[in-house]
């Protein structure tokens, strides 16, 4: 009988031991395919930055490397177990001050990436991004760098984990172009009334399915702004499937030391890694200034108890992820800045 299927009559035809010879040249010239790929992206990335560095140096005035310093970037922040970055690596006013004057908008992540170990991609909350852009993300920093990613509103705001599979399953497939550089992915839900949940059973019932079918592979973090919904059985469903309550520090949510103080049992881990974000009063501070390039509220107090929780997640042998919003106090390099010169005077 004629085989029907083209690979077959062709395995007839040239016999099992030659066949199997070309699948295996296959593999060969795909693996050697991306081999190519992956040097092309260092090699990529290697000129991007090269391209950054001649723009400082060439385009920034002669006081730009004291002001650099003393902005908080004169170098990468690197304290152990702890990976800091910014929401988002682009803001109203880091044009010529985090960012030197002439440098070109496709530069800024490779320059912010030789500064920062991660960032919070703010964008994939809109939208989900075209995989180029995925691309071009990873071709643009070292391969250490770490991009964490809110998952899309479609997702946690307008359809709030009701008919997402779709969705869902288009934003890991793209964010999977990160590969080894994608970090935690963040579902942000927004405050809930009454009229959305009657409480925060009938959230969990709509949570808990949807954490069922989260690759464990991959880390995930849950963020809520009820403040009433923190507890115990709130805790277990995330703890269950490894998934991490993001702490952030906001206009009406507690903070771990303020929580220790309303819910003295309350475990806010939940997973073997945390994941703090420092938000602020996004309204408050907006009265002050929308331009994002100095510090306009002083956050010492808070970023020194901040250190105090540090410590006691590196000694529980949790890796730290932690984010901060220009929001939070002006400007968030600024902020990372002071959290590490506070971490090294304790």
């Amino acid at each position: 009988m004629e085989p029907k299927n083209p690979l077959a009559k062709f395995r007839r035809d040239t016999g099992p031991s030659l066949f199997d010879d070309f699948l295996l040249a296959g593999e060969e010239v795909r693996a050697e395919r991306e081999l190519k790929r992956q040097r092309e992206a260092e090699e990529k990335r290697r000129e991007l930055l090269a391209k950054a560095e001649r723009s400082r140096t060439k385009r920034a005035p002669e006081t730009s490397p004291k002001r650099f310093s003393a902005s908080g970037h004169a170098g990468p922040i690197d304290l152990p177990d702890i990976v800091l970055g910014t929401s988002a690596f682009t803001a109203d006013g880091w044009r010529g001050f985090f960012y030197p004057p002439g440098m070109k908008p496709a530069e800024y992540l490779t320059y912010y990436a030789e500064r920062f170990q991660t960032v919070e991609l703010d964008s994939t909350f809109y939208r989900t991004p075209a995989a180029s852009t995925v691309r071009g993300w990873y071709a643009r920093t070292p391969p250490d760098f770490i991009f964490a990613a809110k998952a899309p509103r479609v997702i946690t705001h307008e359809k709030v984990l009701v008919d997402c599979d779709a969705e869902w399953k288009v934003f890991r497939d793209v964010m999977e172009v990160l590969d080894e550089k994608l970090g935690p992915i963040l579902f942000q839900f927004g405050y809930f009334n009454k009229k959305a949940f009657q409480g925060p059973e009938e959230f969990l019932a709509r949570l808990k399915p949807f954490l069922q079918k989260l690759p464990r592979d991959r880390k995930f973090a849950v963020e809520i702004r009820n403040k009433n919904w923190l507890d115990a059985r709130f805790a277990d469903a995330l703890r269950e499937h490894n998934v991490a309550l993001a702490l952030i520090d906001q206009s009406w949510m507690p903070r771990p030391w303020e929580m220790k103080e309303i819910k003295p049992r309350f475990d806010p881990i939940t997973s073997n890694f945390a994941y703090v974000r420092w938000l602020g009063d996004r309204k408050g501070i907006e009265k002050v200034t929308t331009t994002w390039n100095k510090t306009v509220v002083d956050r010492s107090d808070d970023l020194a108890n901040w250190v105090k929780v540090f410590q006691k997640f590196v000694a529980r042998n949790l890796r730290v992820f932690g984010y901060a919003n220009n929001h939070y106090a002006g400007y968030g390099p600024g902020t990372l800045q002071l959290f590490r010169e506070l971490w090294e005077k304790k």
